[in-house]
């Protein structure tokens, strides 16, 4: 295939993480204006580990056995982008804490309907010497998605918004603007990758088999199991290494403009104008980070066959480890922003390798559920997160999220180290990323 295709077949994944990057740099401020507890915030971020245990692997089961004249995967496109958009228009109206936490459900499931059908959907549209093309050309339009997204609020600000302006819960008018455009993005780039580059059409025997066992959630959950059963030894492997990883980008995530706020602002009032101040440069920053993921997605093409698919990720998220142990220290924008390059070459690889890693060790007809599975692998950290945060902040954590994120930076060292202690799989060899 053409790199012009494998960029329109990836573009849908721009509107799936521009709506990820909205909730990554907003949902703490927002619950923070809705009167949250610091201590409690990952409490509050439950939705998205637990649809994504729930939701995706169902979704990737079901998804290698529809039938329809839409392909396998498309409709799960369509329902996941339908559903998010929705949720990205509501989000910034909530009135209440409950009411943001329910959206975040709404629009986490969403998310998680369209993400493992669309990584299978690569798979199997991409010839496998393409396939390091395909997954880090998805890592790429990660960074730019996350790159807008996290940049949204203050590019509103830099053509002439008010940052200080609020509605009567303290949510900013900025913030309703961004996520207005993430709700027409995330909708308009799947229909676009959805209707340029089709899904193959399934053989006869495909269908006579998918038909033989027809689909149901009784099959999926069978398929599942005997997955779970049969999992590739390499995946295996890779579960501690993103069980680091993952626990440390969610914490980082909910705690960053906190960090900020206190190093660089002096300041813990969410209602302070001086609050919103870290609350942009937290997304400024952020931007940078996905702009370096962006371009490092690229870079690392050569590179995998240089030193390896393995070694390339346990090199890149320790370098992400080394910069989040050093950002509390950072008092300028200018230290900050070094540091960022850092963590976008780590969350560069994060976002491609591993599932290059694992794109070779999985048999092909069963695509959909082992992306399903490997995504608990981002999901069951997270959710270890949301409850061990909470009983760490105070005690152990003084209450200080600049502590959370040098926690988190270790985190990322130890990931590191755990990568190397993955056995080498025939990508690491062979499977050098050809351009077209």
């Amino acid at each position: 295939m053409r790199l012009s295709r494998i960029v329109e077949m990836n573009l849908g994944f721009l509107g799936i993480q521009f709506s990820f990057g909205l909730q990554q740099a907003n949902m703490g401020p927002i619950y923070r204006y809705l009167g949250a507890d610091e201590a409690s915030l990952p409490l509050l971020w439950l939705a998205g580990p637990v649809t994504g245990l729930l939701v995706q692997p169902i979704v990737g089961a079901m998804s290698d056995r529809t039938v329809s004249t839409w392909g396998r995967r498309t409709p799960y496109f369509l329902l996941g982008a339908i559903l998010c958009s929705i949720g990205l228009l509501a989000m910034p109206y909530s009135p209440t804490l409950w009411f943001a936490a329910s959206l975040l459900w709404m629009l986490d499931a969403a998310n998680n309907i369209t993400m493992e059908p669309y990584r299978a959907y690569v798979s199997d549209r991409l010839a496998e010497r393409q396939r390091t093309v395909g997954f880090l050309t998805q890592s790429a339009f990660t960074g730019l998605a996350q790159t807008l997204s996290y940049l949204a609020p203050s590019l509103l600000v830099w053509w002439g918004a008010d940052a200080d302006l609020v509605d009567a819960n303290g949510i900013p008018d900025i913030t309703r603007i961004a996520f207005l455009i993430g709700a027409v993005v995330s909708l308009s780039t799947i229909l676009w990758s959805v209707l340029r580059v089709r899904e193959l059409p399934l053989s006869a025997a495909q269908v006579a088999h998918m038909q033989a066992q027809p689909l149901s959630l009784r099959t999926a959950l069978r398929d599942f199991a005997a997955a779970v059963r049969d999992m590739p030894v390499p995946m295996r492997q890779l579960a501690l290494s993103m069980a680091f990883q993952w626990f440390a980008m969610f914490a980082y995530w909910q705690y960053i403009a906190f960090a900020l706020a206190r190093s660089l602002f002096d300041t813990a009032d969410p209602a302070s104008p001086a609050f919103r101040q870290a609350v942009l440069l937290a997304g400024q920053a952020g931007a940078l980070y996905n702009a370096v993921a962006c371009f490092a997605a690229f870079a690392m093409m050569p590179f995998s066959r240089r030193i390896g698919l393995r070694n390339l990720h346990a090199l890149s998220v320790a370098l992400s480890g080394m910069a989040m142990i050093a950002l509390p220290q950072a008092r300028d924008t200018a230290t900050l922003f070094l540091l960022m390059i850092g963590i976008g070459i780590g969350w560069a690889s994060m976002m491609g390798n591993p599932y290059v890693l694992l794109s070779g060790a999985i048999p092909p007809e069963r695509t959909g559920i082992y992306m399903g599975i490997f995504n608990m692998f981002i999901v069951l950290p997270m959710l270890a997160e949301t409850l061990v945060v909470p009983l760490v902040y105070r005690p152990l954590l003084g209450g200080d999220p600049r502590n959370l994120i040098v926690m988190a930076g270790v985190m990322m060292l130890c990931a590191g180290v755990a990568t190397l202690l993955v056995r080498v799989t025939r990508q690491d060899i062979v499977n050098s990323p050809d351009l077209p």
